[in-house]
C-alpha cells in the first residue's frame, strides 16, 4: 500500500530536502527496488535494527546499511504499509506496518537523521 502521508513541521529548505530523501527511501520498500539506496546512504551511516530483541543489531557503514535494507526491500511476499512520515529539519520519523510472507504483521517506527543530503542514522523499533 503506497500512501503519501508526509507531515513537514517546519517547511524550510532543510525539511524539504529531508522529506524528499524520505520519499525516495520509502519508495525503495514500496517498489521493492533497492537501486536508489547507495545514493541515499552516507558512508558513515549507522542503523540500529529492530532485531534481535531487545536492543537490535548495529550495522555501520554504507555497504552494511545497503545490504541490510536491500535484503528487507526484496524479501519475497512482504510489504510495508506507510502510516506516516513526519519531518522536522534533518530528522524524520516513519511509522509503518510490515507484512510478512506468512500474513502476520508488526507495527514499528524508524527514527531517521539526514546530513549533507544522505541518511546518516536510522534507529528502528517495533511494538510487542
Amino acid at each position: 500500500m503506497k500512501q503519501d502521508s508526509t507531515i513537514i513541521l517546519h517547511p524550510d529548505d532543510r525539511s524539504g530536502q529531508t522529506a524528499e530523501i524520505m520519499r525516495r527511501f520509502n519508495d525503495v520498500f514500496q517498489l521493492h527496488d533497492p537501486s536508489a539506496l547507495p545514493d541515499l546512504i552516507a558512508e558513515e551511516c549507522v542503523i540500529e535494527n529492530t532485531a534481535p530483541a531487545p536492543d537490535g543489531a548495529c550495522h555501520a557503514g554504507r555497504e552494511a546499511c545497503v545490504e541490510l535494507w536491500s535484503a528487507i526491500a526484496t524479501q519475497p511476499g512482504t510489504r510495508f504499509d506507510l502510516e506516516e512520515t513526519f519531518v522536522a529539519g534533518d530528522r524524520a520519523t516513519i511509522r509503518w506496518r510490515y507484512w510478512m510472507a506468512d500474513g502476520n504483521s508488526v507495527r514499528g517506527v524508524n527514527l531517521m537523521r539526514v546530513q549533507d543530503g544522505r541518511i546518516v542514522e536510522a534507529m528502528g523499533y517495533v511494538k510487542g
